[in-house]
């Protein structure tokens, strides 16, 4: 009786295919159409798949995405910035909105109906038919004000030390707890002003939140175990700006910088085996402990 000659092997997904490549997970064969590199020979587009299912996501030290190491969320805060800044302008009916006005000599803008809008004011009895401002009920003014700018000059100054720092400190934390980060320090900061500030007094800019930038770096670069000795000048002289120059928030810059280090001391220091919950617990006690300062002036600012 005689053998019947040997079968030359197909691929499985092209069966009109021949080769004698297999994959070296589930050993089917493969044609070159469905190879996929891997670290050791060719797997097949199925295995591949499965692999990505069952792989964990690359983490960051402190439990953030790899997704932050292409800075899109610094990206998305610049543009937004850039973008109400050109509101801004276009909003101006005084003509100082771009450059000249108040602070800095005249460098930076003057006010401008956007700015009137969403900056920090406690109660202030704009040219409208009633008071305006936190007190009077307007809070959204506490997010909104870290987006606006008092000029061209304003913008950007914040706008490169939020692309020297955001890029560093995405990649370092990941998007969303960076994110996390830059908005608790910003209302932070914008609290601050409401809290200390005159209640006719308006506030806004990315400072607050660019000052908690700062210290965040320095608290995340202390826990790595790298040398700070780079970050305390260029933070020494933004805080010999804050209580020299005119027409700046000290409240705000000083609240930015303390909430911003609370906020990484809480995204750095969380236990490793329930770090997410930490972290994110963590940021709804800052935020709530906000909110009930932000409730206490205001009920102080209607009494009088």
């Amino acid at each position: 009786m005689s053998e019947s000659p040997p079968t030359t092997p197909v691929c499985y997904r092209h069966p009109s295919r021949e080769t004698y490549v297999r994959c070296t997970r589930c050993e089917r064969p493969i044609c070159p159409d469905c190879m996929r590199e891997a670290s050791v020979g060719h797997q097949c587009p199925e295995c591949v798949a499965e692999g990505r299912r069952t792989q964990r996501p690359a983490r960051t030290v402190f439990g953030g995405g790899a997704a932050g190491r292409h800075g899109y969320v610094t990206k998305t805060l610049l543009g937004l910035n850039v973008l109400l800044m050109l509101l801004s302008i276009l909003s101006d009916r005084g003509g100082d909105s771009a450059v000249g006005g108040t602070g800095f000599g005249g460098l930076l803008g003057g006010p401008t109906p956007l700015t009137e809008w969403g900056s920090v004011v406690g109660l202030f009895p704009l040219p409208f038919p009633a008071d305006h401002g936190v007190a009077a009920g307007e809070y959204y003014r506490l997010i909104t004000a870290m987006f606006l700018h008092y000029g061209l000059l304003h913008l950007a100054m914040n706008m490169w030390a939020l692309w020297v720092l955001g890029r560093s400190l995405e990649a370092t934390l990941g998007p969303l707890r960076f994110l996390g980060l830059y908005l608790v320090a910003g209302l932070g900061g914008n609290v601050a002003a409401y809290l200390f500030s005159l209640p006719n007094q308006m506030t806004a800019g990315a400072s607050t939140a660019i000052f908690g930038l700062f210290a965040a770096l320095f608290v995340i670069m202390r826990k790595l175990g790298r040398d700070t000795s780079a970050v305390i000048p260029i933070l020494v002289i933004n805080l010999v700006f804050t209580f020299t120059v005119s027409n700046i928030s000290v409240a705000g810059h000083l609240g930015g910088l303390a909430l911003g280090a609370v906020m990484a001391l809480v995204l750095a220091y969380a236990p490793r085996a329930r770090r997410t919950l930490f972290q994110f617990g963590g940021g709804a006690v800052i935020v709530v402990a906000l909110l009930g300062l932000t409730l206490l002036r205001t009920a102080t600012l209607v009494v009088l």
